[in-house]
C-alpha cells in the first residue's frame, strides 16, 4: 500500500463516504436540553464555546458579534474532525484541500464584501500604505492585491498541508518501529516512544490549526468590519 492511500476520500460500494465523515462529529456532541440545571459534560461544553467565543470577539467591534456562530461552529467542527483523523482506520477530510478551500474562499470573500459594502475608502485604503512614494505606488497596490488573493490559498493549504505532513510522519514512525521491532528491539522501542511523542505533538497540532484557521478568519474580518 503507498503512504498516500490514507489520504484518498473512502468509497463504499461505489458510494462516497465524504458526507458521512463530515456529517459524524455533530453527532458525538450532546445537544443542550430544556431543563434549568444541566450535566457536567453540556456545562463544560458550553463554558469552553462561551470562552473561545469571548476570547475570539474581543478584539471585534459590535459589527463581527454576528459572526460569533459561524466562527464557533467552524472551529468545534475542525478540531473534532481533526483530531478523531488521529484514530486508526479514520479518514481526516481536513487533509483534502478542496475541502480547506470550500471553507477558506468563501469565507474570506464575504470578509472582503463587508469590508467594500460597508466601507469601501477604508477597505481599498490596505492596498495602499500612507506616505508610499510616488514611483512605489503602483507596485504597492499590486503586491497588496496579490497578497489579499494569496490569504485563502494560505488558509487551506497550511490546514492541509500540517495534518497531512503530521499524518505521513505518523505512518513512517510507525512502519520503521514495526520493522525494527524483530531486527533491533533496542531501537525499535526508542522509535515506539518517539511515535508516542509525535502523537502528543500532532494532537496539539489538531487543535492549534483548527484555532489558528478561525483566529485568522476573525483577523480578515477585523480589518473589514
Amino acid at each position: 500500500m503507498s503512504f498516500f492511500d490514507q489520504f484518498m476520500s473512502p468509497v463504499y460500494l461505489g458510494i462516497p463516504l465524504m458526507a458521512l465523515a463530515l456529517t459524524l462529529p455533530w453527532v458525538l456532541y450532546p445537544t443542550p436540553s430544556a431543563r434549568w440545571l444541566n450535566n457536567r459534560l453540556l456545562t463544560l461544553q458550553g463554558w469552553f464555546i462561551n470562552r473561545f467565543t469571548q476570547q475570539l470577539l474581543l478584539p471585534l467591534n459590535p459589527g463581527g458579534h454576528k459572526w460569533a456562530t459561524l466562527l464557533a461552529s467552524l472551529m468545534i467542527f475542525l478540531i473534532t474532525l481533526n483530531m478523531l483523523g488521529l484514530l486508526p482506520y479514520t479518514f481526516t477530510p481536513t487533509t483534502q484541500l478542496s475541502l480547506n478551500m470550500g471553507l477558506a474562499v468563501p469565507l474570506w470573500l464575504a470578509t472582503v464584501i463587508i469590508g467594500m459594502r460597508n466601507q469601501p475608502t477604508h477597505a481599498l485604503g490596505h492596498l495602499l500604505p500612507e506616505g508610499t512614494p510616488t514611483l512605489l505606488i503602483p507596485v504597492l497596490i499590486i503586491i497588496e492585491t496579490i497578497s489579499l488573493f494569496i490569504r485563502p490559498l494560505a488558509l487551506g493549504v497550511r490546514l492541509t498541508a500540517n495534518l497531512t505532513a503530521g499524518h505521513l510522519l505518523i505512518q513512517l514512525i510507525a512502519t520503521a518501529a514495526f520493522v525494527l521491532l524483530p531486527l533491533m528491539p533496542t531501537v525499535a522501542i526508542l522509535t515506539a516512544i518517539l511515535l508516542f511523542l509525535l502523537t502528543l505533538l500532532e494532537v496539539a497540532v489538531a487543535m492549534i490549526q483548527a484555532y489558528v484557521f478561525v483566529l485568522l478568519l476573525s483577523l480578515y474580518l477585523q480589518e473589514n468590519v
